[in-house]
């Protein structure tokens, strides 16, 4: 086994380990830092990767911007200390038949087509990544971009609409009464 599997298999179980401890915390506010913990493990295999470009951006909108949303709104609705509830019974089963059928799915789609190895260079530079990502033609990513921006202001908007409290509703006039 050559350095670069054995760089391949550490971050892989990191990626993995955290994702699962990120679904599977008692407290949200440590679900979350798994989240980001996961994060940098997937930036970690785009620098593996040698598409750096790709990992800063990863690093900047995913750690940066999407993780801290979540925190930020985590804390805003004042339930980091809390554990969350116990999933039901039937969330359960319906989790691991979901996590079934997505390795089933994975495995028979890498049985279909495999791996296949070529030796066609890895040249991704900035400035293709650039043109692809900002593209409006058909192999253009333009459009993704504009979603998740949109994704990301209807994000920040239920943050705001979660964090607003409710007014205090005024007494009726019997209980006024009542008070005198």
């Amino acid at each position: 086994m050559t350095a670069s599997q054995i760089i391949f298999y550490i971050l892989s179980a990191f990626i993995l380990g955290t994702a699962l401890l990120s679904v599977t915390a008692k407290k949200i506010f440590r679900s979350a830092i798994w989240l980001l913990f996961s994060l940098i493990g997937i930036a970690g295999l785009y620098f593996w990767l040698q598409v750096e470009f790709i990992a800063a951006v990863q690093i900047i909108v995913y750690v940066g911007g999407i993780v801290v949303l979540i925190i930020f709104s985590i804390f805003l609705t004042q339930q980091s200390g809390k554990e969350m509830a116990k999933p039901s019974v039937i969330r359960a089963i319906a989790s691991v038949l979901a996590v079934v059928f997505g390795f089933a799915l994975t495995y028979l789609l890498i049985a279909q087509h495999g791996f296949q190895k070529t030796n066609k260079p890895f040249d991704w530079t900035m400035s293709k990544i650039g043109t692809q990502m900002l593209g409006t033609e058909q192999q253009g990513f333009s459009l993704p971009f504009e979603v998740v921006s949109i994704l990301l202001l209807a994000a920040m908007i239920g943050c705001i609409v979660i964090a607003i409290k409710a007014p205090p509703k005024p007494l009726h006039s019997e209980k006024i009464r009542e008070i005198k």
